[in-house]
């Protein structure tokens, strides 16, 4: 955009038009919603889906939804779900093969993929969209139909306000505020008597659908509260990453006696990677009819962490708990920057509060760290006796 449309205010009670108007453009329209007990994410028709009033708590291995005492559309922070589950699905047919005793004929899925509008994406989870841009849409090995889901997404971002005690996005770089990649962004203001959204345009596409909302011109007093929130939402976050010299620290650890240590605990149940919205490991799954002249070739969300994930001819690669975690965390903090030129951690603090027994990401990175400065940390006998090089 040449112009950058000003930033506008849009009135709680006018909210409801952005959501029909972007249903009424041909978008399926999707946003959080509170259902049994978690806030996720699901298809809406209008602000009555949203979970006004609701929030959450969340440390590590602990999350439960809690009222609010205010009626925020959006004051909660990033759950158990990440937006890749519609750009990237879980579950989803890679093509069909159908056969009988003269022909073999093998046909990619042609469905046309939903065209959606993500309403609610906090900052964290909007880089960790662009980090799946970068894996999907390289034009050496794109996946068409990622890219069609990806380029057809209207995407409103919400700045956080608050941050759970798992969140470490400040220390990742990627918020608490949205800079860049949104359609439209709005920071939610409720204060005595007024309760509103800062939005600003971010695209073409943006700026076409502030048309049709009614709004008036931000003040800077209005810019001032936006700024107040996610500034004060930032000073919330107790965990941070030090991205220094990571990769290097993570790779000369490869055989620290610590990844023992946290195989102690590590269950190996994955939930970190399902949780996560970067990881993208996947398995192919083959189906057939009884009558076998049909097939179909099925790409399934897998994980680092399932033995059967390194399987090759004689085993599988990785059969210790402790290589599967250093696997995880080495990737998606080191080598994950020589694959793609950026970290795979957003820091949106999920795999945290999602292990059943809270394993920290950061804490390990820091442990790794203190090692490397004092080797006497490492409690190897060879290390602390000055035998071992």
């Amino acid at each position: 955009m040449k112009d950058a449309m000003p930033a506008v205010c849009i009135d709680r009670a006018d909210f409801d038009s952005v959501i029909k108007a972007l249903a009424g453009d041909g978008y399926n329209v999707v946003g959080p919603v509170l259902r049994e007990g978690a806030i996720i994410y699901d298809e809406i028709s209008g602000v009555s889906d949203l979970p006004e009033g609701w929030g959450d708590e969340q440390e590590a291995g602990t999350y439960r939804t809690v009222k609010r005492n205010d009626k925020a559309l959006f004051g909660h922070n990033s759950g158990q779900q990440a937006w890749k589950k519609f750009l990237y699905p879980s579950r989803e047919r890679l093509w069909s093969a159908q056969g009988d005793n003269a022909e073999f004929k093998i046909e990619p899925n042609a469905e046309t993929p939903p065209k959606y509008a993500f309403v609610g994406v906090h900052a964290c989870d909007l880089r960790a969209i662009e980090i799946q841009d970068i894996v999907f849409m390289n034009p050496e090995t794109a996946d068409p139909r990622y890219g069609k889901r990806r380029e057809g997404a209207f995407i409103v971002a919400v700045n956080c306000a608050q941050s759970a005690k798992t969140c470490f996005c400040a220390a990742m770089g990627t918020g608490p505020r949205a800079e860049s990649g949104f359609d439209l962004s709005l920071t939610e203001i409720i204060e005595a008597n007024a309760h509103y959204f800062v939005a600003t345009v971010g695209s073409a596409r943006g700026e076409t659908l502030m048309q049709k909302i009614k709004s008036r011109p931000a003040t800077d007093a209005d810019l001032q509260a936006a700024a107040t929130r996610t500034e004060n939402a930032q000073k919330q976050q107790v965990r941070s990453l030090d991205r220094e010299g990571v990769k290097e620290l993570l790779f000369s650890s490869y055989s620290d006696a610590h990844w023992d240590k946290i195989a102690e605990r590590c269950l190996s149940c994955a939930n970190c990677t399902m949780v996560c919205p970067t990881c993208f490991c996947s398995k192919t799954e083959d189906t057939t009819d009884l009558s076998g002249n049909h097939a179909d070739r099925w790409r399934l969300w897998d994980s680092c962490f399932t033995v059967d994930f390194s399987y090759i001819h004689g085993g599988s690669i990785r059969k210790q708990v402790a290589s599967r975690y250093r696997q995880w965390m080495t990737h998606k903090l080191a080598s994950w920057i020589d694959q793609f030129g950026t970290s795979g951690c957003v820091g949106c603090g999920r795999c945290i509060t999602w292990c059943p027994v809270g394993i920290d990401i950061t804490e390990e990175a820091k442990v790794f760290r203190e090692e490397k400065m004092d080797p006497r940390l490492r409690g190897d006998d060879e290390v602390v006796k000055g035998t071992k090089q």
